[in-house]
């Protein structure tokens, strides 16, 4: 986005999330085609026509732009501390632009730098034992304490413990929501929400006024497992909505991790299913590091603090810190740089001993 006001470009994208019938794909589209979301947001109807949208969502964009005081929303959303992250900007999370429906915007209330974590989900049912529970408190704090970041979705039982348990253990947390920040769900968790904001970052693809409705629950069990290395399913049941977050991450290529449970109980059917299908199962945190290699991404992270001299390398570099190496089909599907961008920019950042060229397609940190 070449000579485009970041910033400024924010305030279009919101504006579009407010019109009803226009979706993540929806608004890809129609920005795509006018080049920036100012130009989309300004474009007269004759334009608009032109779309290949269906009737009623060209009628939709076309009127509902008119009614939309856009200067008032937007003044709105930052006083009340809600912050926005676009898809095009570097600041988005990375490892989430590697999903195939990432959301164009994600707002949030925190402070978190999202490309310097390192992110895990835990999910678990609405009705947790005291086995889950106990389970969850040893694992989590355990894995706080390396340095890891809680994702859930702060829904009862299992998400709102993983949540406390990250929280009480010095370490950080997000919460990813079914609905906008005016209307947290479940009412109850008003008082934990806010200490997710102040140890991390509340998280929602939805503007604030939009209410908690089924089908958003689905959508946001595709972040939690789009923003994660992988995902902890404590407890549920066979047909528990909790076992969706576990297909997001499976279809993600994320890593599915679950906790044995007893035989008996009706919660260790969901568990039990993903271990059958694959998941790999969990009797101690160990088993989380050693699978994910927890250790050396995190030393990696430590070890040397690269200072960017372009976007470009920044793009590069934000891909580079999730694995010990890339190949370059992979640079340019993720980093939306073209090939010779690309290659270019590695030849330099292999020449100042950035990066390391291991052959093959292959790319590693030094």
């Amino acid at each position: 986005m070449k000579n485009i006001n970041i910033e400024n470009e924010k305030k279009y994208y919101f504006g579009f999330s407010l019109i009803p019938g226009v979706g993540a794909k929806t608004m890809e589209k129609v920005i795509h085609y006018f080049g920036n979301a100012e130009q989309a947001w300004r474009a007269n109807i004759s334009d608009i026509e032109k779309l290949g949208l269906n009737k009623k969502i060209k009628k939709s964009i076309i009127e509902n732009r008119k009614k939309i005081d856009l200067e008032e929303k937007w003044s709105i959303l930052s006083n009340n501390g809600v912050s926005l992250i676009i898809y095009p900007e570097d600041s988005y999370p990375t490892i989430l632009k590697e999903i195939y429906d990432s959301p164009m915007l994600l707002f949030y209330k925190g402070d978190l730098n999202w490309n310097d974590c390192i992110f895990f989900g835990v999910v678990g049912t609405r009705k947790l034992t005291s086995y889950g529970r106990r389970a969850i408190e040893e694992i989590i704090s355990q894995l706080t304490l390396q340095g890891i970041t809680i994702v859930s979705g702060m829904a009862r039982g299992g998400d709102s413990v993983a949540h406390k348990v990250a929280i009480d253990s010095g370490g950080k947390t997000v919460a990813v929501l079914g609905s906008g920040f005016d209307h947290l769900y479940p009412p109850e968790n008003k008082k934990l929400a806010q200490e997710i904001i102040e140890n991390g970052a509340l998280l929602s693809e939805f503007p604030p006024h939009i209410e908690p409705r089924r089908q958003h629950f689905p959508m946001r069990n595709r972040i939690i497992s789009g923003l994660s290395l992988g995902v902890l399913v404590v407890e549920a049941s066979e047909k528990s909505g909790t076992l969706i977050t576990a297909n997001c991450a499976l279809e993600q290529n994320r890593e599915v991790f679950a906790l044995p449970g007893s035989i008996f109980s009706p919660y260790s059917k969901g568990p039990a299913k993903l271990i059958k299908m694959g998941a790999k199962l969990v009797s101690s945190v160990e088993d989380i590091l050693e699978e994910l290699n927890i250790q050396s991404r995190l030393k990696s992270k430590k070890a040397r603090q690269i200072i960017p001299s372009s976007p470009e390398e920044e793009k590069i570099l934000g891909v580079l810190n999730l694995d010990d190496y890339v190949m370059i089909d992979q640079l340019v599907r993720v980093t939306g740089l073209s090939s010779s961008q690309i290659l270019s920019t590695i030849t330099m950042m292999e020449m100042k001993g950035l990066i390391r060229n291991l052959g093959g397609g292959k790319y590693s940190k030094v």
